[in-house]
C-alpha cells in the first residue's frame, strides 16, 4: 500500500479561527491574515531591511533580559536568541511579508517577526514549524512586550542605521562638489541675483557654497538623529509596563544598547512615549529640509548648463542619454531632474508623517506604519538619488571656459569692484553707458579719465573681482561731478 503524500500545509489557529499555512513558510496565521487583509502597497516590510534586522535586534534583547531576571527558562530564551541573530545576519528577510502599509498600529509586523523568529528557533530545535506547545511566538518570543513598545523601538533603531548610510552618502556628494570646487578655483564668472547678472565670482567658490550647504545639513541630519535614541520598552500597551517584571526595563536596555551600538535612553515618562509621535516629526523635517536643499543645488546645476547654445551653458554636465525622440542630438540634465522629483517626494511623505503625528489619539499612534514607511522611503530614495548625483553627474561636470570668460568680459557687473575709486553715482553712469554702446567697462573707467588702465586692471583682477584678494588701503573717491560723459 502505497504512502501518503506529504502535507504541503499545516493548521495554525488563533482566536479567530484555523488557517493553513504553507509547510515551509517561517511565518504564521497572524501573518497570513495580514497578508489577505493589507494588500495596499505590495511592498512588504523586507524592503527595508534595517527595520527587519532591528525588530530582531529587539526580540533578541528582550529573550536576553527575560532570561536574566528569569522571566524565560534559558533553553527557550537562548534559542529565541540565535534565531534573531540570523536575522540580524541577513537571513530569511523574505520571510517578513507584511505590508508596508497596515491597520494595527504595527501589531501585523511583530506577529510576523515574532511567528518568523519562533519558527527558526523551532527548527534549530529539531521541531516541526508551529510546534507553539513547545515554543510560542506570543508567550515566550513577544514575552515583557507589547507591539505598542516593540514597534516604535524597532522604528527608531531601524532609522538610525539607515541613517548611517545615507550621512556617508551625503559626505561623499558633499567632498566631489568640494572637489569640483578645487578644480574651478581660478575659474572666473559672473555671479547672479534674482536671474541678473551680478558682480563676479569664482567658479570654483560657487561649488564650494555647493559643498558647505550639504555639509551643514550633514550636521543638522547627525543632531536629529539623537531623536531616535529615545525609546519605551518595558511600557508595554500604554506605558504603565502590565506583565513586565520590575527589572525588565532596565535589563532590556542594557542588552539593546549592547546589540545595537546606539546610545539609548529609556523615556522617563513610558506613558506619553507610547502615545507622543513628534520625534518622528522632528526627524522628517529635518530630511525634507536636506532634500529642498539638494533640490535647490540640482536647479543651479539645471540653469548653469542650460542650453547649450541658447542658454547659460557655463558648465557642461555628463551626457547620460538620448533626450528626446524627436530632436536629434538633444541631451538633457536627466540626473539633475530625478533627484528634483526625489525631493519632491520626500516633501510629500513629510506631509504625510505630519498629518500622521496629529491622529494620534489618546495612548497610542494608530498610524505609526505610515510614518515609518513615509520615513524610510524618504531616507532610502535620498540615499539613492545622491549616489546618483554623485557618479553620474557631479564627478564628470566640466568648466565651459570660454565662455565663461566672455561673458565676464561683457559684464557691467564689474564695475562695482570700481565703486570705491570712483564712487556709485560715477559707476551707476558708466554701467549704463556700458549697456547702450556695449563697450567695455575698463575702456570708459579710463577715457573718463577716473583711474589709470593699470589701476583698473589690478582692481579688475580675478582675485579682486572674486573677493579672494581683498582691497584693503584707504581710497579716494571721485565725486560724481568729475565724470566726464560719453
Amino acid at each position: 500500500m502505497a504512502s501518503a503524500a506529504p502535507s504541503l500545509t499545516r493548521t495554525e489557529t488563533d482566536s479567530l479561527g484555523s488557517m493553513e499555512i504553507p509547510v515551509d513558510a517561517y511565518w504564521g496565521i497572524h501573518t497570513a491574515r495580514a497578508d489577505a487583509n493589507f494588500p495596499i502597497t505590495k511592498r512588504p516590510i523586507s524592503v527595508y531591511p534595517d527595520l527587519v534586522r532591528a525588530l530582531a535586534m529587539v526580540k533578541q534583547a528582550s529573550a536576553r533580559a527575560n532570561k536574566e531576571i528569569g522571566a524565560l527558562d534559558a533553553m527557550r530564551a537562548d534559542l529565541i536568541d540565535a534565531a534573531a541573530q540570523r536575522v540580524i545576519d541577513g537571513e530569511f528577510h523574505d520571510q517578513f511579508t507584511v505590508g508596508v502599509i497596515q491597520g494595527g498600529a504595527g501589531t501585523s509586523t511583530n506577529m510576523n517577526a515574532n511567528e518568523v523568529i519562533t519558527n527558526i528557533a523551532l527548527e534549530a530545535a529539531g521541531r516541526e514549524k508551529g510546534d507553539y506547545a513547545f515554543l510560542s511566538p506570543i508567550d515566550h518570543t513577544n514575552r515583557s512586550q507589547s507591539t505598542n513598545d516593540v514597534y516604535p523601538t524597532a522604528v527608531k533603531i531601524g532609522l538610525s542605521l539607515t541613517l548611517r548610510a545615507l550621512l556617508e552618502e551625503l559626505d561623499l556628494l558633499r567632498k566631489s562638489f568640494l572637489s569640483k570646487a578645487v578644480d574651478f578655483h581660478d575659474i572666473l564668472k559672473v555671479g547672479r541675483t534674482q536671474l541678473q547678472d551680478a558682480v563676479p565670482m569664482t567658479l570654483g567658490q560657487e561649488f564650494h557654497g555647493f559643498a558647505t550647504t550639504l555639509g551643514e545639513d550633514h550636521s543638522r541630519l547627525t543632531e536629529n538623529a539623537s531623536l531616535m535614541f529615545e525609546i519605551n520598552m518595558g511600557a508595554t500597551a500604554i506605558g504603565t509596563g502590565i506583565t513586565t517584571h520590575v527589572d525588565y526595563t532596565q535589563a532590556v536596555l542594557k542588552h539593546l544598547r549592547e546589540i545595537t551600538e546606539l546610545e539609548l535612553e529609556t523615556a522617563t515618562d513610558l506613558v506619553e512615549s507610547t502615545s507622543d509621535t513628534g520625534a518622528f516629526m522632528s526627524f522628517s523635517s529635518s530630511l525634507k529640509r536636506n532634500a529642498i536643499k539638494l533640490s535647490k543645488i540640482c536647479n543651479d546645476l539645471r540653469l548653469l548648463s542650460s542650453g547649450p547654445q541658447a542658454g547659460l551653458g557655463e558648465i557642461n554636465l555628463p551626457a547620460k542619454q538620448a533626450g528626446s525622440s524627436i530632436m536629434p542630438g538633444k541631451v538633457n540634465p536627466v540626473i539633475p531632474e530625478v533627484v528634483n522629483q526625489v525631493a519632491f517626494a520626500v516633501v510629500g511623505a513629510d506631509m504625510t508623517v505630519t498629518m500622521a503625528v496629529e491622529a494620534g489619539q489618546l495612548q497610542l499612534n494608530a498610524f505609526e506604519p505610515v510614518i515609518a514607511h513615509s520615513i524610510f522611503q524618504s531616507i532610502t530614495w535620498m540615499r539613492q538619488a545622491m549616489w546618483t548625483l554623485r557618479v553620474n553627474c557631479v564627478d564628470g561636470i566640466t568648466a565651459n571656459t570660454d565662455r565663461l570668460g566672455a561673458m565676464v568680459g561683457a559684464s557691467v557687473g564689474v564695475i562695482t569692484a570700481l565703486t570705491p575709486f570712483i564712487g556709485y553715482a560715477a559707476a551707476a553712469a558708466l554701467a549704463k553707458t556700458a549697456l547702450l554702446t556695449n563697450r567695455n567697462v575698463a575702456d570708459l573707467v579710463v577715457e573718463a579719465g577716473l583711474m589709470s588702465r593699470e589701476e583698473v586692471m589690478k582692481q579688475l583682477s580675478p582675485a579682486r573681482l572674486s573677493g579672494l584678494e581683498a582691497v584693503t588701503a584707504a581710497v579716494t573717491v571721485i565725486p560724481p561731478e568729475g565724470l566726464i560723459e560719453i
